[in-house]
């Protein structure tokens, strides 16, 4: 063993093994362990360090020591080869370490720079400019991005397939009608935070972009029915949108996800106060592919469909019926397995009841839900012997003491 990894350049495993396979070796080791490598011998350091091992780097773990001549070195060493790089959260690097990158690594297809708050407009045109084949760009957080940098991505990488500029604020509808009209493949756009979107942002995005899949709004609070409504219609295979926050929404999107976006699996609709019991009648009869719903906060909905994941938390005048429709849903049966209904101070004992033939249930939340007793839940577990219920039952009140002046606490102000 002392011969086979001694500093002797000449030592056994590098003569036993050829080049290629020492490389395919290597090409297993992360980033930290390539470092180490690269320190055993002149032999080893030039494996370790040639350019096909550093075709993914995630240099997260680093984001503190990393600053732009990091970045610059990594190009020119990895150049052609590197194809997905994160600098996420490496607030060191600005825009001309990003310039130096883009000109050596030009077949990058995925690149994450989320949190970097130095980067502008710049470095866009950057990319732009010398990486034509960029699928994946995340620039969440990136507060001086502007339209510009949309313009420029637009006219330099059509590829483009996903683009998150979630909390760029900048941005408004022109960045993002130049940019769809230019990408029609784009299939994931994460939108949160970017408050000066309205309407006419949305109808440019469902006439350009049919391969959307993923589309996230959260907190755009200017978007309406009518923007959101053209997202539906040229959006037909939707999975995943989030619009929590967007509190000008109704139940006529409900209507339009249920007429046109039947492979609907995330709905996130949190905080939006206007949606009822209607809307969703339609969504439960044509979506059945969903997974996952946010209601949290929708103040007037009592009846929504069973998927595999139901959030209801603190949606506080629901009722006994309403749990009752989403236990006999269409999809409830077989596929919802956890549901949150934390803070619902209407449900009884009686909602446990329209729940037990809800087969994969797996999980319940019943905090702050008074009315729900420890004997309802027993004959719940009756039906569904390996459910996990998490609830909260405050301490009984101790009754007065007989003759005595002491004065009474309940057990939560003794232990206080």
């Amino acid at each position: 063993l002392h011969n086979m990894f001694s500093n002797n350049d000449e030592a056994v495993i590098n003569k036993k093994l050829p080049k290629e396979l020492l490389l395919r070796i290597f090409s297993f080791l992360d980033v930290v362990t390539l470092c180490r490598c690269a320190q055993v011998s002149r032999s080893w350091n030039v494996l370790a360090l040639d350019g096909s091992n550093w075709q993914r780097i995630d240099l997260f773990d680093f984001q503190r020591d990393i600053e732009g001549r990091v970045v610059e070195n990594i190009s020119k060493r990895c150049g052609g080869f590197l194809r997905k790089l994160s600098l996420r959260g490496c607030l060191g690097v600005g825009d001309s370490a990003l310039r130096t990158f883009a000109q050596n690594c030009r077949n990058i297809e995925l690149l994450s720079l989320n949190g970097c708050t130095k980067i502008t407009d710049s470095t866009c045109y950057s990319l732009s400019k010398f990486c034509p084949k960029l699928k994946h760009l995340d620039l969440a957080s990136c507060t001086s991005i502007t339209n510009l940098s949309l313009k420029a991505l637009s006219e330099g990488c059509p590829l483009l397939e996903q683009l998150n500029i979630s909390w760029c604020d900048q941005v408004t509808k022109d960045g993002i009608q130049a940019l769809v009209r230019c990408c029609p493949g784009l299939k994931g756009l994460f939108l949160k935070g970017c408050t000066q979107l309205e309407d006419e942002a949305l109808q440019h995005i469902g006439a350009h972009c049919p391969e959307l899949v993923a589309l996230n709004l959260q907190t755009c609070s200017q978007i309406t029915d009518d923007g959101l409504i053209t997202i539906c219609r040229g959006c037909h295979r939707l999975q995943s949108l989030c619009v929590s926050g967007c509190a000008n929404i109704t139940d006529a999107i409900l209507n339009a996800l249920g007429q046109n976006c039947p492979r609907l699996r995330i709905l996130e609709m949190a905080r939006c106060s206007q949606l009822t019991d209607v809307g969703f009648t339609s969504l439960a009869r044509n979506c059945h592919e969903l997974e996952k719903m946010d209601l949290e906060e929708c103040g007037f909905l009592v009846y929504v469909l069973g998927s595999l994941l139901q959030s209801l938390s603190h949606c506080e005048l629901i009722t006994d019926d309403g749990i009752r429709q989403l236990g006999s849903g269409p999809c409830a049966h077989d596929r919802l397995e956890v549901i949150e209904l934390d803070n619902c101070p209407l449900i009884t004992d009686a909602s446990l009841e329209h729940l037990k033939t809800c087969h994969s249930l797996d999980r319940i939340e019943l905090y702050d839900c008074q009315q729900i007793t420890r004997a309802g839940i027993k004959r719940l577990r009756t039906h569904l012997p390996n459910i996990k219920v998490h609830a909260y039952f405050a301490p009984v009140t101790p009754p007065p003491s007989v003759g005595g002046s002491r004065q009474r606490f309940c057990r939560c102000c003794i232990l206080l």
